[in-house]
């Protein structure tokens, strides 16, 4: 990946439109040079001088300004990526019809670079099938259209239709930027179940057994799944706060038990629905809770405490594949250490043997590797004895490669 990728930002005219300035200081602060590109009707709700300011670069909507330049065509063939956030449905029709009326849609058609679009509208006009050709249309060609978030329209709406929030418009397009193909739509007509977040195992009414885990993998990987195609829930315990994916089922738990119960029913789907094609256990679940639960709290009096009592937690991954469904993937995550008997990769092959999954993405943890931070590394092994070696990119970009594995085991 170029070391400050060019980015063309387009914004359509929809109330949304205010999000853009977010999107847009994202990824300038994230070593992007941004141009941005709006239609006429987008500077009714932002202001260019609003977009110069954070791009740092001039604002034009029209064809006949800087015509020496020639504009309409050099912004899209020097463009390493396209965003168009929001895409409004006169914006995806104007484009999948080839519409050249204004730099924004004129610097679509003569882009080569892969690009993103993140509609937001109202429901109705989401579900409206011209909406829904265009759509398919512009993904036949390569494009990548966001599935919507649901949620608050304007006025009292609610559904699908919201813009997906900044920071996930932001990852995906880091991952687009980082992959040397398109996001492609192989998910399609397939129900996946993730698992994300730490545990926690109280102790007494304020105090908790937990560990380090963000969530952040476990997102990425329901986010990616979701924007393939796939129908996603997302088993979330306690996570940094993260916001729901768009477009996925998330379901919430707290204990290593109640996580358990929630992903096996998730796993089994009932009679409307069915069960899953794959499950992912992201989740970094706690092997050991405490026998006793004080229903007080333990307070500090001066005298030794009293020793903690562990006991074992289930292990929801071996309970997964001893009761997976025939063609159900499943895909273990193993956070390691090196010690005296073996490497990180050594004891991931173990596990990998143990567990009896399909997949097994093996973290090497501590220094800053793997828990609460952006970025990711690792080893995907599978049980055919195949090895690949996950290089340090984004999680989005490491969600990929699972998910990659797992559509071509679907054959």
């Amino acid at each position: 990946m170029p070391s400050s990728p060019s980015v063309l930002l387009g914004v359509a005219g929809g109330i949304a439109a205010y999000k853009s300035a977010e999107l847009l200081r994202r990824l300038t602060e994230t070593g992007h040079s941004v141009r941005v590109l709006p239609t006429a009707a987008a500077l009714e709700f932002v202001g260019a001088a609003t977009f110069e300011a954070l791009s740092g670069q001039p604002v034009h909507t029209g064809v006949f300004s800087d015509v020496p330049s020639v504009p309409h065509v050099r912004l899209g063939q020097q463009a390493d990526l396209v965003v168009v956030a929001p895409a409004t449905a006169d914006l995806l029709a104007r484009a999948a019809h080839g519409r050249a009326d204004d730099l924004l849609t004129a610097s679509l058609l003569t882009a080569r670079c892969p690009v993103l679009f993140a509609p937001a509208m109202h429901t109705e006009m989401w579900e409206h099938p011209a909406t829904r050709a265009n759509v398919a249309l512009l993904r036949s060609r390569g494009a990548v259209v966001m599935e919507p978030a649901s949620g608050r329209l304007t006025g009292r709406d609610t559904g699908p239709g919201r813009l997906p929030d900044p920071a996930e418009i932001a990852d995906l397009a880091r991952l687009l930027l980082e992959r040397a193909d398109a996001l492609p739509r192989d998910l399609a007509g397939r129900r996946v179940v993730v698992s994300a977040g730490g545990t926690r195992e109280a102790l007494d009414p304020v105090r908790f057994l937990g560990n380090r885990s963000s969530g952040r993998q476990g997102y990425a990987l329901a986010r990616v799944a979701a924007q393939r195609g796939a129908a996603v829930t997302l088993v979330s315990a306690h996570t940094a706060e993260l916001a729901d994916p768009a477009a996925v089922d998330v379901v919430r738990a707290g204990s290593a038990r109640e996580l358990r119960e929630a992903v096996l029913a998730a796993v089994r789907g009932d009679a409307a629905v069915g069960g899953a094609d794959a499950v992912v256990m992201a989740a970094a679940v706690a092997d050991f809770r405490p026998v006793d639960l004080a229903t007080h709290k333990i307070k500090k009096d001066g005298s030794e405490p009293e020793p903690l009592r562990l006991t074992t937690n289930p292990d929801i991954l071996v309970d997964l594949v001893r009761q997976r469904a025939p063609g159900q993937v499943v895909v273990g995550f193993a956070a390691e250490t090196g010690d005296g008997s073996g490497d990180v990769l050594h004891h991931g092959r173990a596990k990998l043997a143990r567990k009896g999954c399909d997949l097994l993405v093996v973290n090497a943890v501590g220094d800053g590797r793997a828990f609460e931070v952006p970025d990711n590394a690792g080893w995907l092994l599978g049980a055919d004895g195949s090895e690949r070696e996950l290089t340090s990119g984004s999680k989005a970009l490491l969600a990929s490669h699972v998910w990659d594995a797992v559509a071509a085991r679907f054959g």
